[in-house]
């Protein structure tokens, strides 16, 4: 019985991804011959999404299930949003007087094309090495020597079972090219286990910062093997933040980077987010840098006073409208904010991208955070 909400929970998401794109393109629109083979192919989607994720994503982890899912899971979206908008559009041209079957079918072919373009697009934005995206931040007790500061950020690589070992080797060479002072990594390395992931994020060793670089684990880490990827990064180079800090200085002037687990960490012993352990023996007049996963996470920054958070997890949505759906579970889904009086949170839309190889209206960054000095002290 326990396992019945689950259940209900992996066909009634895919029945209604299908449903609606069927009644509007298939059902509504066409008989005969086409009623009944397009009534099959979204039958086929029904079934082999379900079907994909569970083999993908279940206790088997097969690659080519993952592959087969995910991009099922990614097209059956975009169909599902387009054919609600193509409803309205079909309603609003019944009121204005159109007639069947030109109305029906002219909203079909407008949704089909629709559909085929932003999958096609979106596929392209997935698979693309990001652009590069530069914000100056100013950071409140900053001393001069730290002024102009580069920190480049890269998070949400997520890399899975499609390889990327190209576009990984690619990432670091953008990555180089920002001459980064300190390189972050803000989790969400990885899907999947060090034994078969280990070749796409071997390339991450390359990156070259000279104040540091910087690595905390995102939620999917726990899903997989967070104390590989921890003990990896730290073989190819990289300091994990968990719930520690790190002082760098330059010129005389010091800042604290510092890092939590994610949330999710706390199914695993010794695991989950400790601000105040993370902050321990920091000078309290030197600002803190702090890298924490989730956007959420903001509110225990606030509180310690931090002078900027830096977060990914969100994607920016990665396949709209997708971000309104983000954004009742997280504060902010992309970009530079104020909260309370003295603390900022940049959340970057990520860098890879997860389970369907599509992003649509938005885009994948690597971002480079200038960290400027008060003006008063520059």
């Amino acid at each position: 019985m326990k396992y019945i909400p689950r259940v209900a929970l992996l066909l009634g998401i895919p029945a209604l991804l299908f449903l609606v794109p069927w009644w509007l393109l298939v059902h509504s629109t066409v008989d005969g011959p086409l009623y009944w083979l397009g009534s099959a192919v979204f039958l086929l989607g029904f079934v082999f999404l379900p079907t994909g994720m569970l083999l993908g994503h279940g206790p088997r982890q097969s690659d080519a299930a993952v592959v087969v899912g995910d991009t099922l899971l990614g097209v059956a979206w975009v169909l599902f949003t387009w054919s609600v908008i193509g409803a309205v559009v079909r309603a609003g041209l019944a009121v204005a007087g159109v007639e069947d079957p030109a109305r029906s079918r002219g909203v079909a072919v407008g949704v089909i094309a629709v559909c085929a373009a932003l999958i096609g697009w979106g596929v392209v934005e997935a698979r693309r090495v990001p652009r590069v995206r530069t914000v100056e931040v100013t950071i409140p007790r900053l001393g001069r020597g730290l002024d102009g500061l580069r920190l480049v950020v890269v998070t949400d690589t997520h890399f899975a079972a499609l390889d990327r070992l190209r576009w990984s080797h690619r990432v670091v060479e953008v990555v180089n090219a920002q001459r980064p002072d300190i390189a972050c990594h803000a989790g969400d390395l990885a899907d999947g286990s060090v034994q078969r992931r280990r070749a796409q994020v071997e390339p991450l060793g390359k990156v070259d910062a000279e104040l540091g670089r910087f690595y905390i684990t995102g939620n999917h880490e726990y899903f997989g093997d967070a104390p590989g990827w921890l003990e990896y990064m730290t073989g190819i180079g990289w300091q994990p933040l968990r719930n520690s800090h790190e002082v760098v200085e330059r010129d005389g002037d010091r800042l604290v980077i510092a890092g939590i687990d994610d949330p999710t960490g706390i199914a695993l012993d010794g695991h989950g987010p400790d601000l105040p352990a993370a902050l321990a023996g920091a000078d309290p007049e030197v600002p803190v840098v702090l890298l924490a996963h989730q956007p959420k996470q903001i509110v225990d920054a606030v509180k310690a006073g931090v002078a900027l958070q830096i977060s990914g997890h969100t994607h920016g949505g990665q396949i709209w409208p997708f971000r309104y759906l983000v954004r009742l579970d997280q504060p902010v889904v992309a970009g530079l904010s104020r909260h309370g009086e003295h603390t900022q949170l940049y959340t970057s839309r990520g860098t890879g991208f997860w389970g369907p190889p599509l992003r649509v209206f938005a885009p994948s960054e690597i971002t480079v955070l200038v960290l400027r000095a008060p003006a008063t002290a520059a």
